[in-house]
């Protein structure tokens, strides 16, 4: 604490004031009735391979709304409100699917490949996704998101370097200390899913033909009672072969040198798959464990903007991290853009104490705990009495959340003063972000979203998983597809009632309208076979864009 106290003092509020934020944000598009729609990406919204806020992720019935980057919460809520308010008048009758858990979903080959044109990129892209649905199946794909991105502005760094008395170069340093989150970021993330979590139910068309140990409801809904976020536990992101990686997050060496293996080592299983069918259609892009860096799954990763040519790993290993990508949000059902600003404001809060307290370097029995403390929280966080694992003793899920928040305060306390009154966002609450979009904050947002989170770990039945079920009870017949659909169409409703000024509609049909002739330019001017782009792309020689 003393180490937190001395770094967090010596960051002033202008730079406290200007932590910078963004969000992705995935999400079905669903029929009336709540099934999978199948439709083309909408025209309306541009091309998908080339548009900078609207894309796609797995299928091409799953959108992807990208914000840029923001130095206030509100400003980054705002953003991603107006993509969905175009988003909205763009679907005709479809909905955006409120809930991370997906709809009803037809057989598993029936869920359509997100397409991206004819150019050798976009091939590439389609043939990626390919390579996922053999190697995991379609249906975990289809699983929905919030990414949420996260950095120091460039002036914090050099502040924190001399405090730790750190010689050496400054990009060394900072790419370090991101390394040093991260693991702290890993050890505590189950705290998230607890408060956070919101996936405790699941349609059975999600798991038909496959054996679980989910509980029945009624109306074709499976559960856990006491889960939080089945998204993130064995039902969800899962690779009993990426498992075996152990990756530890000690450094960027140590971090690539896993990841450089994975990418360039044949896995027997994949090599089985094979890289074409017998009819020469591709079925993945390659034979190693990850095809590439992005299918490597982890709650958090190490990010850079690359530039042409460029794997990430290179991108990495030559300029260093430049910030952070939380993968382990669920959608918020009971908020229309996905993520109450309060979340963010705890985010915020949550990330700086992982930044500057002690974090000590990782160990393989560690990863193992970390492991198991996750599937225990996504699968049986809100059971009374839950305990966890921590340097190889157990310890109450409540207690050890009680001690991460009190550590937290003094960070919501500085992040308040430097904030001010108007951080550009609305009240901390789930279900807000048309005010999050229109109206001022309170003085005291960070500490009231702290204030939340102890409320939460005092009383489960405050969590959005609770609240979840619960409201399946009530008022959905014990379902969750009903529950999940009355929620999108109430979402959808208010987006559509929210205007949009003129010159904002314009913009993004603009953008919609420049995507496409930026794909067509791309397409116009591939001359390379395709088994000549994919050898050179794997051999780091040209970019692949991806949203995964």
């Amino acid at each position: 604490m003393n180490r937190l106290a001395d770094r967090l003092r010596l960051l002033p509020p202008e730079l406290l004031g200007t932590l910078a934020r963004g969000i992705e944000k995935e999400s079905l598009r669903a029929r009336p009735d709540g099934r999978l729609a199948d439709t083309p990406h909408p025209q309306g919204l541009g091309s998908a391979l080339t548009h900078p806020h609207i894309t796609t992720d797995f299928s091409e019935s799953q959108l992807e709304l990208i914000t840029g980057v923001h130095t206030a919460a509100g400003a980054c809520i705002a953003e991603l409100t107006a993509i969905h308010q175009f988003v909205c008048r763009q679907l005709g009758d479809e909905l955006l699917w409120g809930a991370s858990m997906p709809c009803g979903l037809p057989s598993d080959d029936a869920i359509p490949l997100a397409k991206y044109g004819t150019s050798n990129v976009g091939r590439a892209k389609t043939v990626y996704r390919q390579g996922l649905s053999h190697r995991y199946g379609r249906r975990m794909q289809t699983i929905s998101g919030i990414h949420y991105n996260f950095s120091l502005p460039e002036a914090a760094w050099p502040i924190l370097q001399r405090a730790d008395r750190h010689d050496g170069d400054a990009q060394a340093y900072r790419t370090a200390a991101y390394f040093a989150l991260i693991r702290n970021f890993r050890r505590h993330s189950w705290l998230l899913l607890y408060l956070f979590g919101a996936s405790p139910a699941v349609c059975s068309t999600f798991l038909a033909g496959h054996a679980h140990a989910l509980q029945p409801l009624e109306s074709g809904t499976l559960y856990l009672p006491h889960a939080t976020s089945l998204r993130m536990g064995p039902l969800g992101y899962q690779s009993d072969a990426q498992a075996a990686l152990a990756v530890s997050f000690n450094g960027l060496d140590s971090y690539s040198e896993s990841l450089a293996r994975a990418l360039t080592e044949p896995y027997p299983a994949y090599e089985r798959i094979g890289i074409h069918d017998g009819g020469g259609l591709y079925r993945q892009l390659n034979t190693t464990l990850l095809q590439i860096e992005n299918e490597f799954y982890g709650t958090i990763r190490p990010k850079r903007s690359i530039r042409p040519g460029e794997r990430p790993l290179r991108a990495l290993a030559g300029r260093g991290v430049e910030y952070v990508e939380v993968r382990c949000l669920d959608l918020d059902p009971f908020d229309p853009v996905g993520i109450p600003i309060g979340t963010l404001h705890f985010l915020d809060v949550f990330l700086l104490h992982c930044l500057l307290a002690e974090s000590p370097r990782d160990t393989p029995q560690e990863i193992a705990e970390m492991s198991r403390n996750q599937h225990q929280v996504a699968q049986f966080g809100r059971e009374p009495g839950l305990r966890l694992r921590r340097g190889g003793a157990e310890i109450s899920l409540v207690d050890w959340g009680r001690a991460l928040l009190r550590e937290c305060a003094p960070i919501a306390e500085a992040l308040d003063a430097a904030v001010g009154g108007m951080a550009g966002g609305g009240p901390a609450t789930a279900g807000g972000a048309a005010a999050n979009a229109t109206r001022g904050e309170r003085d005291t947002p960070h500490a009231e979203a702290l204030a939340a989170a102890e409320a939460a770990l005092a009383d489960s039945s405050l969590t959005p998983s609770a609240r979840s079920l619960r409201e399946m009870a009530q008022r959905h017949d014990h379902s969750f597809p009903r529950f999940a659909l009355a929620y999108s169409q109430r979402h959808r409703e208010v987006l559509l009632a929210m205007p949009l000024a003129p010159d904002t509609q314009a913009r993004y049909a603009r953008m919609a309208q420049e995507s496409l002739d930026e794909q067509r330019r791309i397409e116009a001017a591939d001359a390379m076979p395709f088994e000549t782009y994919r050898q050179r792309y794997l051999a780091g020689e040209l970019p692949l864009r991806d949203a995964r």
